[in-house]
């Protein structure tokens, strides 16, 4: 991508910075997060009482506005989404918000059914899909 273009999420364009990210949902930087914490924890109780503040504000916001919390789920959200051949921002997305219905899912992210990349009915499925891993966590 050229300096001169611009960056749009609605398009899938990043810049060069962010054309080989991987993205994480906020489930799956609560999982890291929570285990770093533990490392902390086993080091010695002084780690504990100079954990920053930035780290423990990250912890408390991804767990608050994560979907899925057992790790299992996550690990099966990120399988279930790959198979949609998504880009690393769609299936992030789509893992934090949890759309209900293909219309809000178009809405939030455009490009999914930009150039015929999906129609509406695996649209449907995907996030039944989801819903399902959801229920059963």
């Amino acid at each position: 991508m050229s300096r001169t273009e611009e960056e749009d999420a609605s398009e899938l364009k990043f810049g060069e910075d962010f054309e080989k990210a991987k993205c994480l949902m906020n489930c799956e930087v609560a999982l890291l997060l929570e285990h770093k914490l533990e490392q902390f924890k086993q080091m010695s109780d002084e780690s504990i009482k100079h954990i920053p503040q930035v780290f423990e504000k990250s912890l408390q916001y991804v767990k608050r506005f994560s979907r899925f919390s057992n790790q299992d789920a996550v690990k099966q959200v990120r399988e279930v989404l790959s198979r949609y051949q998504l880009a690393e921002y769609e299936l992030a997305v789509l893992g934090n918000l949890c759309p209900e219905t293909v219309e809000e899912a178009i809405s939030v992210i455009p490009t999914l059914k930009a150039k015929g990349r999906l129609d509406a009915d695996a649209i449907e499925k995907l996030l039944n899909d989801l819903l399902m891993i959801k229920k059963f966590e």
